[in-house]
């Protein structure tokens, strides 16, 4: 805190005055700043914007999800699961399931279940002759375990063995089990037989390989009702497909009382993506061309933190609008991007246009709408000529499906602000830290340290008027002392 002298100066005032004229180019770098900050701020809100979508087509061009098939079941309801490709036939079948798939296991033997917990040590188990330490050689991996590992411990070490089985054990039953993580006999577990103080031999679950249950393949019957014919299949897990309809099977049934499984056309699926594509594709295409054509008031530079003082809540947040307004006006990436995403559609708008898909009136700008009861007879008659439009169609190489080539169209973008702004291509979180090497990210850097520089020659300057003002006070109250030590002497 500095005070003022007697000599009647403001020292405060004249040195603030003067500091304000020299305040004016450090003001203009920080709006310079702010307005760099704010553009960098839009460009990453609209890189999430353009990830979110480009991993929308990635996921939309899977065929699950313009399938245009459904397969429902009646019978047995509980034994069976089926769930139609887009390739799936129409014929009606009939499911009888045998036998179900088992992967390889051994377990404790009847009767010799134990009397631990999960927290129960080996060392527990084997009592005054454990031998200290224990070894499973399972699937050609060797584990080690102590006499102080609890049951839970033995778990996690099978477990992350890599010997690839899965070991439990149930506290109620007593019973310690291990199975193959994958169904078939080829994946059936192998162990070293004749090996000293084996887990197994503690755990009352066998010593070697003939205590080993084999893997077991699944029977099923499938009847082609139209026609009477029937094969039998044997899985060697819980699913197979079958005239293009996945089955999974869940339980045995009873001759008498199969599973019928009946295949349809049904368009709400693709419908549904097909929807959610447009909506994000409009939004995207909405925001983009709002950036473009948005007005720019050049009279409305960044406040300052001295003006702000003066002014209301209200007011500020109208100026600072007005300040964002157009930031991206006019913008090259933008621009680029736009007429691609357009670019895209158009090369496919005829057939949109018969399946009711239309860009509408040229202010819209490329905005699409829908006409669902076209869309949906469109599915209905000939789903592959619409799932070919959006998806692709393998044999016609000349095809540019809409879901993969929008996304690759959206990479050039992507890779720009990356470039520019220090984005990422692959993450939608707008909130994620910026790449400092960026183009922008430099700029702000460069911004930061001129102002920094700048706050400091204003430091010096403000303590060099001071000091002047403080000499020039000192010599006044000499002057002052002086001329009237001499006007007394007169007197």
């Amino acid at each position: 805190m500095r005070i003022n002298g007697f000599s009647g100066m403001d020292i405060d005032s004249m040195v603030t005055s003067l500091m304000t004229a020299k305040k004016l180019p450090l003001n203009k770098l920080n709006q310079q700043k702010q307005i760099l900050e704010w553009t960098r701020e839009s460009y990453r809100e609209l890189n999430s914007k353009i990830v979110q979508l480009s991993d929308k087509l990635q996921k939309m061009n899977r065929s699950e999800a313009m399938n245009t098939k459904l397969s429902t079941i009646s019978g047995n309801t509980t034994a069976l699961k089926a769930d139609a490709n887009s390739n799936a036939s129409s014929t009606p079948m009939s499911v009888e399931i045998t036998q179900l798939a088992a992967q390889s296991h051994l377990s404790t033997k009847a009767n010799e279940t134990l009397n631990a917990t999960l927290s129960t040590t080996l060392g527990e188990i084997a009592g005054s002759d454990t031998p200290g330490e224990y070894e499973l050689n399972i699937n050609d991996k060797n584990i080690k375990f102590n006499s102080t590992d609890s049951i839970t411990t033995v778990i996690a070490k099978i477990n992350s063995g890599g010997a690839n089985v899965t070991a439990s054990f149930d506290e109620i039953s007593g019973k310690f089990s291990i199975t193959a993580k994958e169904y078939g006999t080829k994946n059936n577990i192998k162990l070293q037989d004749g090996a000293t103080n084996t887990l197994l031999a503690l755990l009352k679950t066998g010593t070697g390989s003939a205590d080993v249950n084999a893997a077991v393949n699944g029977s099923v019957k499938v009847k082609n009702l139209n026609d009477g014919t029937e094969k039998t299949y044997s899985p060697e897990g819980n699913t197979l497909t079958v005239n293009g309809v996945k089955l999974t099977l869940l339980e045995k049934t009873d001759s008498n009382n199969p599973v019928k499984v009946t295949t349809q056309s049904d368009p709400a699926k693709a419908m549904e993506t097909i929807k959610s594509f447009v909506d994000t594709y409009n939004e995207l295409l909405g925001m983009m061309n709002t950036k473009l054509s948005e007005q720019k008031f050049r009279d409305f530079a960044p406040l300052t933190a001295d003006q702000k003082k003066d002014m209301k809540e209200d007011e500020i947040k109208n100026w600072e609008e007005k300040s964002k307004s157009g930031l991206l006006k006019n913008d090259s990436i933008l621009s680029t991007a736009v007429s691609s995403m357009r670019m895209v559609i158009a090369g496919q708008l005829g057939d949109l246009s018969s399946f009711g898909i239309t860009t509408g009136q040229y202010y819209e700008k490329g905005k699409l709408q829908i006409n669902e009861e076209k869309l949906k007879a469109a599915l209905t008659a000939d789903p592959d000529k619409v799932l070919s439009v959006f998806q692709g169609s393998g044999s016609d190489g000349t095809k540019k499906p809409i879901f993969s080539e929008l996304r690759s169209q959206l990479n050039t973008p992507l890779d720009m602000f990356a470039k520019k702004v220090g984005t990422s291509k692959y993450d939608s979180n707008a909130s994620i830290s910026l790449n400092v090497d960026s183009i922008m990210g430099k700029q702000l850097k460069e911004y930061k340290s001129r102002i920094t520089e700048f706050e400091r020659k204003m430091k010096d300057a403000e303590t060099r008027y001071y000091k002047q003002f403080t000499a020039m006070e000192s010599a006044m109250n000499k002057y002052q002392s002086q001329s009237s030590s001499l006007t007394s002497y007169l007197q």
